[in-house]
């Protein structure tokens, strides 16, 4: 528990800096340099032999989804959205984990579309004023942001203890290295070369946001995730929510509309309450 309560401290930050600071910068080499700079810090701790292979692969699959398309989804959302848009639109994180675990399982709840429905008029009721196309773009790259997070989450939670790894650091490299692979080829195939200069401040910002919050970060996450229940990690998906607003009002103070950033908050967090309840009640349906 203490290693996501470290790391949501950590992304609190994180997601201000970008908003304020790196906005401008070309996204796919913004992307490309934070998994870099993660990269970098794991190959020294990485076991290149003795390693299954198959466990090789699947950790480069779920790195590559988790942070790699991930973060290419969420740089383009700054595009379209603030900042406490963007941290408020993550919570619905714990839809997708629950969502896509019943899909593995081969098995679905429609009461979930409810609560989900719940959730979307809450995001409605926050731009009510100002929904545009800009804006429906920058929700649904938050979501596809949302969604491989969920996946990645999900997916190493279960590698690691399908195959029972025990020092987690000898082989989260390659989960860095999946990443890298994939933010690579986009900035070669899609960046732009004229957008790639950062201020002396900038990189400042770029270096920590690579080695503190993506290498460390992800790696004392994903650990945490392989230590707690699958409830206690849905929580903390959300913790970073008000978190991330309070620095992003305590600093910058960009909120344009606390009445509807309030009222729209509150329906979300009701939607949330909902879902929890129709797990909960799933749960409880005695097997027939």
């Amino acid at each position: 528990m203490i290693y996501l309560i470290i790391v949501t401290v950590l992304w609190a930050f994180s997601v201000s800096l970008i908003g304020e600071y790196l906005v401008g910068l070309d996204s796919y080499f913004l992307v490309f340099l934070r998994v870099f700079l993660a990269s970098l810090i794991f190959i020294p701790f990485t076991k290149f032999k003795g390693v299954f292979k198959k466990l090789q692969i699947s950790l480069l699959l779920i790195g590559s989804v988790q942070i790699g398309i991930m973060y290419l989804c969420l740089y383009h959302s700054y595009r379209f959205l603030t900042v406490p848009e963007i941290l408020l639109f993550t919570i619905f994180t714990p839809f997708y984990v629950t969502i896509i675990y019943d899909i593995l399982h081969k098995q679905f709840n429609a009461l979930y579309l409810v609560s989900a429905f719940v959730a979307v008029l809450g995001a409605y009721i926050i731009r009510y004023q100002n929904v545009n196309s800009d804006f429906l773009i920058g929700f649904i790259f938050v979501q596809a942001a949302n969604i491989c997070f969920a996946i990645g989450q999900s997916a190493y939670k279960y590698t690691i203890e399908k195959y029972q790894v025990s020092d987690q650091k000898e082989i989260f490299g390659y989960f860095h290295f999946g990443a890298l692979i994939i933010t690579a080829v986009a900035v070669l195939a899609l960046g732009n070369f004229e957008k790639m200069n950062p201020s002396e401040l900038q990189w400042g910002i770029l270096i920590w946001l690579g080695v503190v919050a993506s290498g460390i970060g992800y790696f004392l996450w994903n650990k945490g995730a392989t230590m707690v229940d699958a409830g206690t990690l849905a929580i903390m998906n959300n913790a970073l929510i008000p978190a991330g607003i309070f620095v992003n009002i305590l600093f910058w103070g960009k909120v344009e509309n606390y009445v509807s950033l309030s009222i729209g908050t509150a329906v979300i967090i009701f939607s949330l309450w909902l879902h929890a309840k129709f797990v909960k009640l799933k749960k409880s349906k005695p097997i027939s």
